[in-house]
């Protein structure tokens, strides 16, 4: 069974659906968007930028992006997104690009399966090539395995060596369902109140220490989901946590 849903033809077909949900999800949502100028400022000053958000918001990143990003102005050309290289992130995969995001297979940082392989390297080198070429590249930064919402290095290293800031970007929906996986996966309602936070841009400067960028990402994350969660209608991110199938 597991064979058969990973199937090239089982993930081509998740791939469309999870496109046309994304789609969805982007028109129909009545969403309420904050910390939009001062992002536009920053993204018009930038050939390249990382946009950072957690995992379990997967399902609903492309809406800021099919909604406002890529109307901003400025020298940014296009976005991709950096996607694990497991088999359920081929369905993933396959439904970013019907959005025109260009996809990057592979973890930015995984220190307990260091020995193996998961085109970290080459996803690294990737990442770093799009932004300096004008991209916008999209990482959730306690992923592919978590601990949920907890910044790894892995982003702070891409946009350093790019030479590049780091964009909060924080999600939420009411109502929406949270799954049972590793990052309380959030699967988004159409029709729903929604909200999108910018945080204030991450500076990632060479003379910096990464730990140090890395301590701001965390804090500048939990501020902006917070705001999300409280636009979106919930009374703290406690009870946005706990939806349930």
């Amino acid at each position: 069974m597991k064979s058969l849903f990973r199937s090239k033809f089982m993930t081509s077909l998740l791939g469309a659906l999870i496109w046309a949900w994304m789609m969805l999800i982007a028109r129909t949502v009545r969403w309420t968007v904050e910390g939009e100028p001062v992002a536009q400022k920053v993204w018009a000053r930038q050939n390249g930028i990382v946009v950072a958000a957690w995992h379990s918001r997967i399902m609903v990143l492309p809406s800021g992006w099919i909604r406002r990003m890529k109307h901003w102005p400025g020298q940014i050309d296009g976005a991709a997104m950096l996607v694990s290289l497991s088999p359920d992130g081929e369905a993933v995969t396959r439904a970013i690009s019907h959005l025109g995001i260009h996809p990057i297979r592979g973890s930015a940082g995984n220190k307990k399966k260091a020995r193996k392989d998961k085109g970290g390297v080459r996803a690294i080198a990737e990442a770093v090539k799009l932004l300096k070429s004008g991209k916008a590249v999209c990482i959730t930064p306690d992923g592919p395995r978590g601990p949920a919402e907890k910044v790894s290095p892995g982003a702070i290293m891409i946009a350093q060596r790019a030479g590049v800031p780091i964009l909060p970007y924080a999600l939420s929906i009411r109502p929406a369902k949270r799954l049972s996986t590793w990052d309380r996966l959030i699967l988004p309602l159409p029709f729903a109140r929604g909200a999108i936070v910018f945080g204030a841009p991450v500076d990632t400067d060479r003379a910096r220490a990464p730990d140090e960028i890395q301590a701001e990402l965390q804090k500048r994350l939990d501020e902006a989901t917070r705001r999300a969660d409280m636009l979106a209608g919930y009374k703290n991110s406690d009870e946005a946590g706990s939806q349930t199938p």
